[in-house]
């Protein structure tokens, strides 16, 4: 057995399948895992937003009172709440009460929810509200008037952040050595790519189905019996996964030593939240990973939201908008597999962590100088419009299509893996509540923020053309802080994986069968090296 793990690759497989044979046992599972999760995610994100654009008097702007408003108060509930089950409950069953709320409404929302819209919506009530209020607060009255809707919004959005983020990766980050890292991250990223192609696919063909429909057939309730069928399923087998690592991967010690995650547990007393908060208040560590993660969140959301203003304005009807989402999702799949398979991993093992954690602002500042440009100075363009042969309008569209095409796939590839990568050394009561409050609160406040920022200058310019110069100022502003973020963040990192290593030093003594068997236990000492450089 250890003859096998100790064996090298060659150049070709560790560029493409850098997994020895027995890690199959641990590495297939997890793939499957994110497949499913990311999945669900593009499915609900792209049915969330065609629910709230084309419910009866609502539309886009009232998307971003719910990120602000709805979405970041019910994470912060999530995150206390999370953060209580954690101390009560064990691993597994605190993942099963997670993840099943999810499923039951998912469940509920075609089958009893949707189609008891008329009864559940106070619809004379909000028509009252909107002749009282303020042209610029129809947005609040569009959440009032189609609140289920609105909540569904809010819990797909939470999944992402609850159960990609936290589940998934506190999951893998708990039972993943630094040297399984390195080479298993990446991968486990495909799974959530190859999961973009497929549930690309099956928006567009919900579409169609839409635009197909027979008299006497709602077509879209239809499109969401089938849509939330398939996310059900895909929630069943995510749990069945879970079920099946516990069972049969955590048991063995090949992969995974829960005398470590005891050590670790007890070396730190459990904290309330308040406690828990001024901890991670006083750890510049986490704070630069927080900066990350709202500077992710800030970026994309400013220049999706510009994006899709002018793809409403190319797609207005509802079932040609969600088709092209559904053909989006699905070459943001076929990029991001590429650069996942082809870069993401090579770019980590060969130039370390504070390069592959750099890819992606990079990234966001290049293609959103392209964007703004194009959208900004449209009118000067009608040269390059020319030899497109198309109209400027579709060519914003594309060139944001584009943009969102590299910026996500390089946040998949690259931001994804580095960030996790950067909970691996720190302390258990650090992953395991430093980490709730990051991926869930810190994730919204950057989405949120973002809509934050574009509700402020919706009110002063008065439309989104007119915030469109302000918000590429803002963009690169906060560009510029995620940079500097990554860049001492490093520093911290690197000088954690120092530390850890030394207590691994010092602890050797204590064990000299370890001693004498961890040269043949992969390249562990040559990964922590490796990341040190």
């Amino acid at each position: 057995m250890t003859q096998t793990a100790n064996k090298p690759f060659g150049k070709l497989r560790s560029f493409l399948w850098p997994i020895h044979m027995h890690e199959l046992k641990k590495v297939l599972p997890m793939f499957l895992m994110f497949f499913c999760i990311a999945f669900n995610y593009t499915v609900l994100r792209d049915t969330k937003d065609t629910l709230i654009v084309t419910a009866p008097g609502s539309g886009a702007e009232a998307i971003p009172f719910i990120k602000f408003w709805l979405v970041v108060p019910c994470a912060v509930v999530f995150m206390l709440i999370y953060a209580k089950l954690s101390n009560i409950l064990s691993k597994q069953a605190l993942f099963y009460t997670i993840i099943t709320p999810f499923l039951v409404f998912f469940a509920l929302f075609p089958t009893v929810i949707y189609p008891l819209r008329d009864v559940l919506h106070p619809t004379v009530f909000a028509d009252r509200l909107q002749s009282i209020l303020p042209q610029g607060l129809l947005g609040v009255v569009a959440i009032l008037r189609n609140w289920t809707f609105a909540a569904f919004y809010v819990l797909a959005e939470l999944w992402g952040s609850v159960m990609l983020s936290l589940m998934f990766w506190g999951f893998a980050n708990e039972i993943t050595k630094i040297s399984e890292a390195k080479r298993f991250y990446a991968l486990f990223g495909v799974g959530a790519n190859v999961a973009l192609l497929a549930s690309g696919r099956a928006i567009i063909w919900a579409s169609r189905l839409r635009a197909s429909a027979g008299e006497g057939v709602d077509p879209w309730g239809l499109s969401l019996y089938l849509l939330m069928s398939m996310t059900i399923v895909s929630g069943v087998v995510i749990m069945l996964s879970y079920w099946w690592m516990n069972r049969f991967v955590l048991t063995d010690p090949r992969f995974y030593n829960p005398e470590d995650l005891k050590k670790a547990k007890s070396s730190k007393p459990k904290m309330n939240m308040k406690d828990s908060f001024m901890y991670l208040l006083r750890s510049p560590y986490m704070l630069l990973l927080a900066l990350l993660v709202i500077s992710y969140g800030v970026c994309i959301n400013l220049v999706e939201v510009t994006w899709k203003s002018q793809l409403k304005l190319q797609y207005p009807n509802a079932n040609d908008y969600s088709e092209f989402m559904g053909n989006f999702s699905f070459w943001t799949g076929v990029v991001s597999v590429f650069v996942m398979v082809f870069i993401g991993g090579n770019v980590i093992r060969k130039f370390g962590w504070l390069t592959g954690a750099l890819v992606t602002p990079v990234m966001v500042l290049l293609t959103g100088v392209v964007f703004f440009s194009l959208v900004i100075f449209r009118d000067k363009a009608s040269g390059l419009v020319a030899m497109f042969g198309t109209t400027p309008l579709m060519l914003a569209v594309i060139v944001g299509a584009i943009q969102n095409i590299l910026s996500k796939s390089t946040k998949y590839a690259l931001f994804d893996a580095t960030k996790e990568m950067a909970y691996i050394p720190l302390d258990q009561e650090q992953k395991v509540k430093g980490k709730a409050a990051i991926d869930v609160v810190a994730a919204r406040f950057g989405k949120s923020g973002g809509a934050l920022i574009q509700q402020g200058l919706l009110v002063v310019c008065g439309s989104i053309g007119a915030m469109t110069p302000h918000l590429a100022i803002i963009l690169f502003l906060i560009i510029a802080v995620w940079l500097v973020s990554a860049t001492k963040l490093n520093k911290l990192f690197l000088a954690a994986l120092k530390d850890k290593e030394s207590q691994a030093a010092e602890e050797a003594p204590a064990a000299p069968v370890a001693i004498k068997e961890a040269p043949a236990d992969g390249s562990e000492g040559m990964a922590m090296e490796k990341a040190s450089s």
